[in-house]
Parts: structure tokens; sequence; C-alpha cells
């Protein structure tokens, strides 16, 4: 007995409710470990949906079951800066999963060391980019604690996982849904046979939002120093915007991709998204700040989110460059407050215009293609003159050599 006792790990898990992480709560329970199963939402996750995911874990034998609420730390941590870089990965996915990832595995070593666990575990397997998220975020804030992955470490298949269970007493139904989806605050991915492809299309069937408005609505979404802050002249807090402007978004099946990129692993990789929400609110940010911002802090801030983007898609997030580049992003943002025009309609959105205090295209200095009121024709011709010199040096010297 007391041996037993001492072999007991208490383990935290992270859970998700699905078949991966199933497998691993009862085969570290029925090993007589003291395993917790801690769910992190970062907005995929309804109140039915965690009680029912909270009696699912304790009938699998967790020693008990927490669902810690991070969409507020996800947005205030993530998402806003992906939204001051206006981030769109290969410049076409809004890293709604993989941007989830590094709060989920911040949130899980939190709880770890301050339940004194001696074990983390997750479920992911050894072919994808979330084992080097979670690993990677784990072995650094936390390097005494063990990582457990019982499915890359056994190489198991979904029909292993299953037979286990069925074999000690679980007998849900894991039925292999067609399409793998996930979803919160930052988009929803969707994988399937299609995506495994490089030739075709996911059906619309795959996307979870179906087509429930035809009528074009016009819609103004507000921002305030970088930040969302209200829906047509409606203040809400910046959470809430995302989360109502994606229920309108999906309303006509807007944000729907495929993205194709490089995976951590070195792989290439294609991934389905419904990212409405999220994609007009880049969008819409990124006109503002053409109207606001100078054409070198647009140059500037290019550069450096792609940048940001790419390391937090590879799990590098606690790179104090990042904090670098946040605080430089934070400052870029003083001048982007202001109101974007849009119309939505079923499929395609339209950027209308913007109204702000800080416009720089203010037709007291002039109104491209039409009149000049700062400078007259001699003063352009001179600038004509000196902007094209050295160019004109390089043709002169090219010319004798």
């Amino acid at each position: 007995m007391n041996k037993k006792l001492n072999k007991m790990k208490k383990i935290v898990l992270a859970y998700s409710g699905g078949l991966d992480t199933s497998y691993c709560l009862k085969k570290l329970s029925n090993e007589g470990n003291e395993v917790h199963a801690i769910s992190i939402n970062t907005g995929g996750f309804s109140d039915k949906e965690i009680l029912l995911m909270k009696e699912k874990a304790l009938k699998m034998g967790a020693h008990c079951f927490r669902s810690i609420d991070a969409i507020d730390f996800f947005y205030d941590k993530i998402v806003k800066y992906l939204i001051y870089g206006n981030v769109l990965k290969n410049n076409t996915y809004p890293l709604s999963v993989s941007s989830e990832r590094v709060i989920q595995a911040i949130e899980i070593v939190n709880y770890a060391v301050s339940n004194k666990a001696t074990h983390i575990a997750h479920g992911s397997t050894g072919a994808g980019n979330d084992q080097v998220r979670f690993d990677m975020i784990f072995q650094i804030l936390a390097p005494k604690i063990k990582i457990i992955t019982p499915i890359r470490d056994n190489s198991l298949s979904r029909e292993d996982e299953i037979k286990y269970l069925k074999n000690n007493g679980i007998n849900l139904k894991w039925s292999k849904a067609k399409y793998s989806i996930n979803k919160g605050l930052w988009g929803t991915s969707v994988g399937g046979d299609e995506t495994l492809t490089s030739d075709k299309k996911l059906p619309n069937e795959a996307y979870p939002s179906k087509l429930l408005l035809n009528e074009e609505k016009d819609i103004s979404i507000s921002f305030n120093k970088g930040q969302i802050c209200g829906i047509n002249g409606r203040k809400y807090s910046s959470v809430d915007c995302i989360k109502k402007l994606s229920l309108i978004c999906n309303k006509y099946c807007l944000g729907r991709d495929i993205h194709v990129g490089d995976t951590i692993i070195g792989i290439k990789g294609r991934v389905g998204f419904e990212a409405g929400g999220p994609i007009v609110i880049l969008k819409a940010h990124h006109l503002l700040e053409k109207h606001v911002l100078t054409k070198w802090q647009q140059y500037q801030k290019d550069q450096l989110s792609k940048f940001y983007g790419m390391q937090l898609h590879e799990g590098n997030y606690l790179d104090p460059v990042m904090r670098d580049i946040e605080s430089f992003l934070e400052s870029s943002q003083k001048n982007v407050s202001g109101e974007v025009f849009l119309t939505l309609s079923p499929y395609r959105y339209t950027l209308n215009g913007v109204k702000s205090n800080n416009d720089l295209m203010n037709p007291e200095f002039g109104s491209y293609g039409e009149l000049n009121k700062k400078w007259d024709a001699e003063d352009a011709k001179g600038f004509i003159k000196i902007l094209s010199n050295q160019i004109k040096i390089y043709q002169n010297v090219k010319k004798f050599n």
C-alpha cells in the first residue's frame, strides 16, 4: 500500500473532453495517479459544454475537474496585439488556434505550480504543432515538472484509444466526425480529408456556420487607440465586440478560407478556418491605420507584425523580443481612433470608409490628383529634381563604365 502511494503522481492534465484527452485521463487515473482534469476556456466552450465535460471527467476517474476562464487574459495578452499588428499568417490566417495554445499552456502551468503537481500531461500526437507549443511553455515556466504524453509516446491510433476506453467501462460514442472543429474567441479552425490534399476545397457543410442572412447590412466598428470598442455606435468591451461581431459575420458566412503554411516540425500543412469577426476587425483596423499613420509607421509595423505572428505560431511567445515588439505596437496605436464603415453581404464584405479626428487625408493640404494648397508649381518641380538626383548620378556613372 505504501509503495503504491509513493509511486502515485499528482498530474495536471490539459483536458478538452475529446477522445485523446479522455484516453489520457482514464489511462493515468487507472495507474493510480491523482489526475486533475483542467480545461482552459479561451472562447470555445459554452456553460453547458463545460458541465458535460465535468461529468465526463469525473466519470473517467479524475480527482477533480476545473474549467478556467481565460478569455479576457487571452484578449489582453495576445489578441489585442494581433489586432494592433493586423496579423495574418501568410497574409491569410488570423492564428485562431495557435494563439490560443500559448495561453492554455501558461494557465495549465500556473495551476500545476500552485497545486504542487509533479507532472503535466497533454494529449498531443507526435505529428502536429501543439506538442511543440505546449512542451516549450511547460519546460520554460516549470522546468522541474515532468511532462507526460501518452499518445505521442506510444504512437497510439484512434482505434487503440477507443478499444482501451471500452475495455475499461467507458462506452461513450466516439464517432469519428468527418471534420475536426476547434472553436475559440479568435475564430474556428476546420480540418478534414480535403485539407490533407493540395487541390481540394472544403465544402460548405464543413464549416460550422450556415448562411442565415441574405440582405446587405451596413455596420460601423469603433476603435480607441487601436482597441475595438463599439459596434454601430454602441460601446462594448473589446471581448464583447469580438463576440457580437462574430455572431453577425457568421450569419453571412464571412471569413472562410484555407491557410497553407509551414509547420513547426518542418512539413507543409493546410487548415481551413472560419473567422468572420476577426477578419473583418483586422481589415477595418488596417483601413483606419492607413488614414492615421505615416507611411513609415505602417512599413515598420508590417515587418515587426509578420515576425511577431511567426514567433507566436511557433510557440516562442515567451522570448523577450515579443515584449519589445508589443511595446512598439502599443506605441503605434496612439492615434488609431475612429469609426470604420462596412457593408456585409453573403460570403463577402466591403470596407466603405472611415471617420477620425486623426485622419491625415486632410483637404487643407490638398486633394490627390486635383488641387495643391501648400506648394506651387516651382516647388513641385524643384522637389522632383532633387528627388531624382541620386538616380541621375548613378545612370551617368554607369554610362561611362
